[in-house]
């Protein structure tokens, strides 16, 4: 009796110790990485997981629909590819009218999604803005000018181009399957400007494209610096407000109260987003009044192939700033995108708008593009053409 006594009295000190040792490392894990591993993957609806800043619009103007609304409908290969990727919104508006709109997996108008990195095309939008308001004298600036922090001597070399084209020279991780990871520390961290703020100059700037998530926050960092107003006040004001958006918008924050994650996780439905396409076409100008340079928008789609890729070495004709610019079918077509297939797209030579939404987008790329975008837009073309 007493050998199974003190078997049993052992296993429960095993036990306890191995409770002990869980405990143990799920205390001194980091927050963002208890976070990841709760949700294991990001999704178009986590902003219900995040804090928001709300962005309000009392200035609603609703799309029309035109003549021939939901008139076309969708060849077989045209909805498989939509479906097959878990699209959730499909939009298309030309001459300011809708023409063609659905929605699935119970998403409809009103529906809010992350843009995920289709953010970025919004932050640079901005920093136009408060180029046009006189808070930022040309884009040649250096960062530390508005960035205390980055008032050093390797920092001084770098650029708000240098941001905006994404060839900083910048050490941040862009991996989103690594849990220890900057991107991962910044999509489920508390501190993100904090992240940005510490990043360190290892390359010259300038010269190579590198795709990097934290070049889009510091662009956030300088415009709040610069204007005083944070990124979402500041949008209301700029983009939200001047356009009519018919729904608020929810740009996810780091913390109650803290700041947007920028480079991602700008909340809102396929007809508000619609509405950044708006300002492309309409060469930055809302409502008969230029809210960023002309200028400023023709640079932003135009390649900036003074850099050379860093995977292919091969010049750059396809990023401007912030901005990703496709050719398909021998036309130059700018648009917004995020990681699970959010997608705006400005047609300029057809007047016209192309949203996406879903959970998911090609693996595979032709000339730095997911197939999937191809197919979109071959879907959008036909459409508009059989209007003509």
């Amino acid at each position: 009796m007493a050998i199974k006594n003190n078997f049993r009295h052992m296993k429960n000190i095993r036990v306890l110790m191995i409770l002990m040792v869980v405990a143990f490392v799920y205390m001194s894990t980091p927050n963002y990485i208890k976070k990841a591993l709760i949700y294991l993957f990001p999704g178009i609806e986590d902003y219900k997981i995040f804090y928001n800043r709300e962005i309000i619009s009392d200035n609603s103007i609703p799309w029309s629909s035109a003549h021939d609304y939901m008139n076309t409908k969708l060849l077989k290969q045209e909805r498989d590819s939509l479906e097959h990727y878990k699209t959730v919104a499909y939009l298309i508006i030309q001459n300011d009218s809708v023409v063609y709109e659905e929605y699935w997996d119970n998403f409809d108008r009103n529906s809010l999604s992350n843009s995920f990195s289709a953010s970025k095309s919004i932050v640079s939008l901005l920093i136009g803005a408060a180029i046009e308001d006189g808070y930022i004298d040309n884009i040649n600036q250096s960062v530390s000018e508005f960035i205390p922090e980055f008032n050093t001597v390797s920092h001084n070399k770098l650029c708000i181009k240098d941001l905006l084209t994404m060839s900083s020279g910048l050490n941040w991780n862009e991996s989103y399957i690594n849990p220890f990871s900057m991107t991962t520390r910044a999509y489920y961290g508390d501190n993100i400007n904090e992240l940005a703020l510490s990043l360190k100059l290892i390359e010259t700037p300038g010269i190579e494209f590198k795709y990097l998530s934290g070049n889009s926050q510091l662009l956030a960092i300088i415009i709040e610096n610069a204007t005083k107003k944070s990124l979402s006040e500041y949008m209301k004001e700029k983009i939200w407000q001047p356009l009519g958006a018919t729904n608020k918008a929810l740009w996810s924050l780091d913390k109650e109260d803290g700041h947007e994650k920028a480079y991602c996780c700008l909340n809102s439905t396929a007809r508000d987003f619609a509405r950044i396409g708006q300002i492309i076409l309409n060469h930055g100008m809302i409502n008969k009044k230029q809210i960023i340079p002309e200028e400023y928008i023709k640079n932003s789609i135009t390649p900036a192939n003074h850099l050379i890729d860093s995977k292919t070495h091969k010049t750059v004709d396809f990023y401007g700033y912030q901005w990703w610019i496709i050719n398909h079918n021998g036309k130059q077509i700018p648009y917004a995108r995020g990681i699970m297939g959010q997608y705006i797209f400005a047609l300029e030579e057809d007047n016209a708008i192309v949203v996406r939404l879903g959970h998911k987008r090609s693996k595979n790329y032709i000339d730095h593009h997911p197939t999937d975008t191809y197919n979109y837009l071959n879907t959008a073309q036909r459409i508009l053409n059989d209007r003509k």
